[in-house]
C-alpha cells in the first residue's frame, strides 16, 4: 500500500511537472498576439537580441584584441588615463548591459504576456545609445567623464524602465532580475563618482563589488535559461522528463557570493575570505547537481555541458582567490579572478547567443563543431589567462594569445550566425 501511495505521488509530481513545461511553451508563444503592426520593420530589428547580437560580437572581438596589445605591451592608449581602471570597467560594465538587454527584451515578453515586444525604430535607438556609452568610454579623456556617465547611465535606467514589469509584478516571479540590476546601477553611479571625485572609496574596490553583482545576476539568469534550453533540447530528443531548476540550489550559491563579495570590500586580507571562497565555490559547483535527472541521463549533451562548464568556471575563480588568500607564497589573486570574468562570465555569453540564436529564430537546439570549439576556445583562453601566476615569464604573450583565442569564437558567431540573424524566422513566426 505505501509503495503504491509513493507510486501515485510520483505520477502525479511528474504531471504536474509536465503540465507547468505545456503551460511555459504556450506563455512563450503568447506574446505574438502582442506584437507590434509595425509596418517594414526588418528582419535585425524585428526582434529584440537581433541587433544587440550583431553590434555585441563584432565589439566584443575587436576591444579584445585591443586590450590584448595593450597588455602584451605592443599597442598603447595614449588618450585613455588609468587604462586598468577602464578596462575592467568596460569589461564588465559595457557588455553587461548589452547582455542584460538582449536577455530581457527576448525574455520579459515571453514572461508577461501583454508586454509588447521591442522592435523596429525603438529598438534601433536602444542599440544606439549603447553605441554611443562604448564610444565615450573609448575617447573618454577628450569628450569627458560626464558624458561617459550620462550615456551609461541611461542605458542602464532605461533598462530598469523596461523591466519595470518583472519588478512590479505582484507575484515577484522574476523581480530578483530587476533588483540585482537597480543594485548595479546604484554602483555605477558610485563608480562614476569616484572617478569625478565625488566619492573615496577606490574606484577598483566598488568594480570588485560591481564584479559580485554580476555574478548573482549571471546565476539569476541561468537558472531561466537552463530551464529554455534543456527543455527544449529534451523535446526535440524525445526524452521524457522535464528539467526544473529549483530556488535553494542557486539561492546557497547567490548567498555564498555575495558573502564573499561583502567580505572583499571590508576585510579584503582577512584569512576568513579564504575560506569563504571555498563556500562560494562549493556553492556554485552545487547548482551543476540540477543537471541529474530522476528519469534520464542528460549529462553528455552538449549544452548541458556547456551551460555546467559556466559553473565550473565560475566556481574554479572564487575556489583559486579562496587558496591565494590562505597561501602566502601565491599572489596571483586578480589572475585568478580571470576565471570568473574571461571564463564564468564570458562563456555564459557565447553559450546565451547561441541558445537564443537557435531557438529565437525559430530553429531547433543544435550543437556542432563550431559550437564545441568556440566553447573550448574560451576555456582555453581562460586558462591561459587566469594561470599567469605560474609562468609569469611568459606574461605578455599569454596576455596576448589568451586575449586572440578568447575572441575566437565571436568571430566563428559573426561567420556562421549573422545569417540568422538578418533573416526571418525559419518557422515564418515574426520576431
Amino acid at each position: 500500500m505505501t509503495k503504491q501511495r509513493h507510486s501515485q505521488l510520483d505520477w502525479e509530481s511528474n504531471k504536474e511537472e509536465k503540465m507547468k513545461k505545456i503551460e511555459e511553451k504556450l506563455h512563450a508563444t503568447n506574446h505574438y498576439l502582442y506584437y507590434p503592426d509595425e509596418k517594414d520593420v526588418p528582419p535585425y530589428l524585428a526582434y529584440g537580441f537581433r541587433p544587440i547580437f550583431l553590434v555585441l560580437a563584432p565589439y566584443v572581438l575587436i576591444s579584445m584584441v585591443l586590450w590584448g596589445l595593450v597588455w602584451s605591451g605592443i599597442l598603447n592608449i595614449p588618450f585613455m588615463d588609468d587604462i586598468l581602471i577602464w578596462h575592467v570597467y568596460e569589461m564588465l560594465y559595457g557588455l553587461i548591459t548589452a547582455g542584460t538587454l538582449a536577455f530581457l527584451a527576448t525574455g520579459l515578453p515571453e514572461l508577461f504576456p501583454g508586454l509588447v515586444p521591442l522592435i523596429g525604430k525603438r529598438l534601433k535607438y536602444v542599440v544606439m545609445l549603447w553605441l554611443a556609452g562604448r564610444a565615450s568610454f573609448w575617447l573618454i579623456d577628450l569628450t569627458g567623464i560626464y558624458l561617459t556617465a550620462f550615456l551609461n547611465l541611461a542605458m542602464l535606467a532605461w533598462i530598469l524602465w523596461f523591466a519595470r514589469d518583472a519588478v512590479l509584478d505582484k507575484l515577484q516571479r522574476h523581480a530578483s532580475i530587476g533588483y540585482v540590476a537597480l543594485v548595479l546601477f546604484i554602483i555605477e553611479v558610485w563608480f562614476f563618482a569616484s572617478r569625478l571625485g565625488f566619492a573615496t572609496t577606490p574606484s577598483m574596490d566598488i568594480l570588485k563589488v560591481a564584479l559580485g553583482a554580476i555574478v548573482v545576476l549571471l546565476l539569476l539568469a541561468l537558472r531561466r535559461v537552463n530551464m529554455e534550453a534543456i527543455n527544449e533540447l529534451m523535446e526535440d530528443k524525445g526524452i521524457d522528463d522535464v528539467f526544473l531548476s529549483r530556488p535553494p540550489k542557486t539561492n546557497i550559491a547567490l548567498f555564498t557570493v555575495i558573502a564573499f563579495t561583502i567580505v572583499e570590500f571590508l576585510y579584503p586580507h582577512n584569512s576568513a575570505l579564504g575560506w569563504l571562497g571555498f563556500a562560494a565555490a562549493a556553492g556554485i559547483l552545487g547548482v551543476t547537481s540540477e543537471y541529474k535527472l530522476k528519469d534520464a541521463f542528460i549529462l553528455n549533451q552538449p549544452y548541458v555541458i556547456y551551460l555546467g562548464l559556466v559553473y565550473v568556471l565560475l566556481a574554479l575563480g572564487y575556489g583559486l582567490m579562496g587558496f591565494d588568500l590562505l597561501n602566502p607564497h601565491i599572489d596571483g589573486i586578480n589572475h585568478f579572478r580571470h576565471f570568473i570574468t574571461t571564463g564564468g562570465i564570458g562563456l555564459s555569453y557565447i553559450v546565451i547567443m547561441l541558445i537564443i540564436t537557435w531557438i529565437h529564430t525559430g530553429r531547433h537546439l543544435t550543437s556542432n563543431i563550431s559550437t564545441h570549439l568556440m566553447v573550448s576556445f574560451i576555456v582555453l583562453a581562460t586558462f591561459m589567462r587566469g594561470l599567469i601566476p605560474f609562468y609569469e615569464s611568459y606574461a605578455h604573450e599569454l596576455y596576448l594569445y589568451s586575449s586572440l583565442i578568447w575572441s575566437l569564437p565571436f568571430a566563428i558567431y559573426i561567420k556562421l550566425y549573422f545569417n540568422f540573424l538578418l533573416n526571418p524566422r525559419a518557422d515564418g513566426i515574426k520576431g
